[in-house]
């Protein structure tokens, strides 16, 4: 699926240019031992220590994270449910200010969404099914504004550049600093409204055969 979906070229999910303008990677492992001194659980602290790396840069946003093993997720019981921690990125963030628009890359129809809950989960949720060369693929966006989910209904068809959603701010978002979690997955599994952005160490050689790089639709160079 990953080389079907480098054959083309697709509109942008954000109003950035990661080419030509400047963007923050941050860094959310614990090798960032900035992290170790920060009180993540308080959210607005989090968001100002973002948006202050943003502004230091003189970047349009911050990005990171796809396959990163994350410190950040320490903060919330969200990802401590199972024997092994949750940790594991699986999608790519782009962090930026609460408002900003997400649009569609392509043509597709909303395949289920819903309003993920919680202190550390995706809050407002759209997940959008596509087809390329006959080929099944879906992408998430997490972290939304709640307006979004208003009027909206399964097989609702988003034209490919059709904003569908804007970054919602905290505590709406999941209580996180505002960003949108992309991510592309082959495979639902049977889920609906919900699939896991984050995962066990142990279980993400499994996960990346599922989720890909969204870099290539995002338009980030590798």
């Amino acid at each position: 699926m990953l080389e079907t979906l480098k054959k083309y070229k697709f509109q942008p999910v954000v109003p950035f240019d990661f080419q030509h303008e400047t963007v923050y990677e941050i860094d959310l492992t614990e090798n960032n031992s900035e992290l170790a001194e920060l009180n993540l659980s308080d959210t607005a602290l989090f968001n100002e220590y973002v948006t202050q790396k943003i502004k230091q840069a003189n970047a349009v946003c911050a990005i990171g994270g796809y396959l990163e093993n994350r410190y950040i997720y320490r903060r919330s019981e969200h990802f401590q449910q199972n024997d092994e921690a949750r940790s594991i990125h699986l999608g790519i963030d782009i962090w930026a200010a609460a408002g900003t628009p997400v649009f569609a890359p392509l043509t597709g129809k909303v395949h289920s969404f819903q309003n993920n809950k919680g202190f550390g989960d995706y809050g407002p949720t759209i997940i959008l099914e596509h087809q390329l060369e006959e080929k099944t693929f879906y992408t998430l966006y997490g972290h939304l504004n709640e307006e979004c989910l208003v009027n909206l209904f399964e097989g609702k068809v988003f034209e490919a550049g059709e904003q569908i959603a804007e970054f919602g701010d905290f505590p709406i978002n999941g209580d996180w600093p505002p960003h949108l979690h992309f991510q592309v997955i082959t495979d639902m599994l049977g889920r609906k409204g919900d699939f896991a952005g984050v995962c066990e160490p142990s279980k993400a050689e499994e996960y990346a055969t599922i989720c890909l790089d969204g870099a290539t639709i995002l338009g980030i160079a590798r």
